[in-house]
C-alpha cells in the first residue's frame, strides 16, 4: 500500500491538490518556453561533395543570431536547427524526421538541394509543415495543388535556362554548344528550360552529357565535349564540378563561351578553386549583387550586410555571394514571421509565405522583388547577366524574364 493511502483524507486531498499545482506550474512553464521561441529545422550538407552550399546554412544561423541579439520576432528568439545530410537524400530524411518528431521545429526554412528535398517533400506535405525557401530552383517547389506546404527561393532552374538560351542566340546566333547537367531532376529542370530557350535551334547543341554527384570527377566528360567542336559550354555543375570544369578546359587549351548556372557562380566555392584566370570571361545569371562588384561600393545595403559579416561572420568570405544568399534568404523568412505577429500557427506562417506582394530585400539586384501569390510559389522570377573580370561579375543588359 502507497504512502499516500495511508494518509487521512484530508492530507490526501491536500498532497493531491499539491501534486496537481506541481504538475500544473511544470506545464505552465514548459509551455511559457516553448513559445519563447521560433523552432526552424533545416537541413544542409556540410560533409560530403556537395559541402560548398553549407555556407548557406552558416550564414542563415549567422543572420538569425543577429535577429535574436536585436530582441528576436516579436519577443521570441529563433532556435536554428541545421543538420548535416550529406546532400544524401536518405540521411534527409533521417535528419528531417528528427527535427520534425524530436525537436518539434514550427517549419523548415532553407534546405539545401533538389534530390534531398525531393526526398522529404511528401512527408512534410503530409504532415502539414512548411517547406519554405528551399535552396534549389526546381519547378516542383512550385505546385501548389499538390504540394501545398512548399515554397522554394531561386528562380526556378527552367527561367534560368530559358535565359541562358536567349543570351546565346543573341550574341553568337551559330554557336556550336556543349552542355553538362547533373543526372538528377534539377539538370532535367535546367536542360528543359535551355531547349525551350532554343526553340528551333536545339540542334545547335552538339554535345549533351550528364554526371552523378558522387563521381569523382568530370574529365572524360569535359574531353568529349571539347572533342564536339563546342564554342560555348553550359557547365550546369555543382560547385565542386564546375570548378573542376574550368580547369580542365584550361588545362585542354578548350576556350568556348562558359555559362555558369547561379548555384555554383560561388567566388570562393567555385572561381577561387578553378583559378581565378582560367574564369575571366565566364557568364552567369544574377539576382543578388555581389559584393566585389564595385559599382556597390557605396551601396548602404552593401555597407549593412559587410557590417553583419564583420560582426557575426568574421572568418567567412566577403566575397562569397553563398553568403548573400544566406543573409537574403534569412532576411525573408524574418519578414513572414514578422508579419504573422502574435499567430505563430503552420497555417499562418504558410498565408503569409504565399502572399509577398513585391517584397524588397536589399540585396537583391535593383528591379527585382520577390512576389509569390496562392496559385504561384516561385519567389524570384528574373535575373541579370554577369560577365567575371577576374575580381568580380559585373553585370550587364537588362534584367530578364525567359520566355
Amino acid at each position: 500500500m502507497s504512502a499516500l493511502r495511508n494518509f487521512p483524507t484530508r492530507n490526501r486531498s491536500l498532497s493531491g491538490s499539491l501534486l496537481a499545482a506541481v504538475l500544473s506550474v511544470l506545464l505552465v512553464g514548459q509551455s511559457e518556453a516553448a513559445e519563447s521561441v521560433i523552432k526552424l529545422g533545416n537541413t544542409a550538407p556540410f560533409s560530403g561533395p556537395a559541402s560548398a552550399y553549407s555556407i548557406m546554412a552558416r550564414a542563415e544561423a549567422a543572420y538569425f543570431q543577429m535577429i535574436n541579439d536585436q530582441g528576436g520576432i516579436n519577443g521570441r528568439k529563433i532556435e536554428f536547427l541545421t543538420l548535416d545530410d550529406g546532400y544524401s537524400p536518405a540521411k534527409t530524411v533521417e535528419q528531417t524526421r528528427k527535427l520534425v518528431e524530436q525537436d518539434e521545429v514550427l517549419a523548415m526554412f532553407s534546405s539545401v538541394g533538389t534530390a534531398p528535398n525531393m526526398s522529404v517533400q511528401k512527408y512534410l506535405n503530409a504532415k502539414r509543415v512548411p517547406q519554405l525557401f528551399v535552396t534549389s530552383g526546381a519547378t516542383r517547389w512550385n505546385d501548389p495543388k499538390q504540394f501545398p506546404w512548399t515554397v522554394g527561393f531561386y528562380p526556378t532552374y527552367e527561367l534560368e535556362g530559358q535565359v541562358y538560351a536567349q543570351y546565346i542566340l543573341k550574341t553568337k546566333p551559330n554557336a556550336k554548344i556543349a552542355v553538362i547537367t547533373p543526372n538528377e531532376d534539377s539538370g532535367r529542370d535546367y536542360l528543359r528550360g535551355f531547349k525551350t530557350g532554343l526553340g528551333e535551334h536545339v540542334d545547335q547543341i552538339v554535345s549533351e552529357t550528364t554526371y552523378l554527384t558522387s563521381d569523382p570527377t568530370i574529365d572524360s566528360q569535359m574531353v568529349s565535349m571539347r572533342e564536339s567542336g563546342a564554342d560555348v559550354f553550359f557547365a550546369e555543375a555543382s560547385p565542386k564540378f564546375a570548378a573542376q570544369a574550368l580547369r580542365k578546359a584550361a588545362s585542354m587549351g578548350w576556350k568556348p563561351l562558359v555559362i555558369l548556372p547561379s548555384v555554383s557562380n560561388s567566388f570562393s566555392a567555385v572561381l577561387e578553386p578553378a583559378g581565378l584566370d582560367n574564369a575571366v570571361g565566364v557568364v552567369t545569371g544574377l539576382y543578388l549583387k555581389d559584393p566585389n562588384d564595385p559599382r556597390w561600393a557605396d551601396d548602404p545595403a552593401l555597407k549593412d550586410w559587410l557590417a553583419w559579416m564583420k560582426k557575426y561572420q568574421p572568418n567567412a568570405s566577403t566575397g562569397d555571394l553563398f553568403n548573400v544568399h544566406g543573409y537574403t534568404a534569412a532576411q525573408l523568412m524574418v519578414s513572414v514571421l514578422q508579419n504573422c505577429k502574435d499567430d505563430l500557427s503552420r497555417e499562418n506562417i504558410m498565408k503569409h509565405a504565399t502572399t509577398l506582394n513585391g517584397q524588397e530585400l536589399p540585396m537583391l539586384l535593383p528591379g527585382i522583388k520577390v512576389y509569390t501569390e496562392p496559385h504561384n510559389f516561385a519567389p524570384i522570377r528574373q535575373l541579370q547577366m554577369a560577365r567575371f573580370d577576374g575580381k568580380s561579375w559585373i553585370l550587364f543588359g537588362d534584367v530578364l524574364s525567359g520566355k
